[in-house]
């Protein structure tokens, strides 16, 4: 396979505990996953990820997981079927905020923006007031703005300019965040910097920029972890 393939992670999913056991259910997603990517000329970077979930529950350590390493890796995140999950508000609020790519077997056509059509109609109270409290907020710095007597200009520039670094910053450390695992264990193997950057090239784990690590990279990226 080609280097230059397209990168999945895939993420199956089952009810009961008992599925999850038994295979039930897995077998057909894990066939239709692999014949879909396959059929993309793709390749399936990681181990598969298997949430098995609850009708009680909300959260999904296993999708999250998926997700962290389509973020690490650049890899589209790939499930076998949408169709059961498209009225599942928690999966489809964490794929719409994930900001990672998503493709479904079953559903080839569904894309992020798909999901987060299906995300805001399973939330749509929640989105109004949210958006309602948005409002208010804009209006009420709208007059304090025209209270005080503030002129646009110089101050809304450095003010804009503050927010973009502030954003920026928080980005890099996000990024640190997920890869500080990583970072953790390659060190304690005992390994160069060339090394560990050596090796996260191996495992498709981008610097925070993307593309390759440095060594100098990686310096710096454990220099900030030991601080932090």
């Amino acid at each position: 396979m080609s280097p230059a393939s397209p990168k999945f992670v895939a993420y199956l999913r089952v009810s009961t505990a008992r599925q999850g056991r038994s295979g039930l259910g897995l077998e057909a997603q894990r066939e239709a996953v692999q014949r879909f990517v396959a059929g993309r000329g793709g390749r399936i970077i990681a181990p598969e990820f298997v949430e098995v979930e609850s009708g009680k529950r909300n959260d999904r350590p296993e999708l999250a997981k998926a997700i962290k390493r389509c973020r690490l890796t650049g890899a589209t995140l790939v499930v076998a079927k949408l169709d059961r999950l498209s009225r599942n508000a928690a999966f489809l609020m964490t794929l719409r905020d994930s900001d990672v790519e998503f493709v479904a077997a079953d559903l080839p056509e569904a894309n992020t923006m798909t999901v987060g059509v299906m995300a805001v109609v399973a939330q749509h109270e929640r989105e109004a007031i949210s958006a309602r409290t948005k409002a208010a907020l804009a209006a009420a710095k709208a007059r304090g703005r025209h209270l005080g007597g503030r002129r646009p200009g110089a101050a809304d520039i450095t003010r804009y300019q503050r927010e973009g670094v502030q954003a920026a910053q928080e980005k890099a450390a996000e990024r640190l965040r997920l890869v500080s695992d990583d970072l953790r264990r390659l060190r304690a193997e005992g390994l160069s910097l060339r090394s560990i950057a050596a090796r996260l090239a191996e495992e498709s784990i981008q610097a925070p920029r993307g593309g390759l690590w440095t060594a100098t990279g990686i310096a710096r990226a454990l220099r900030k972890l030991d601080e932090g």
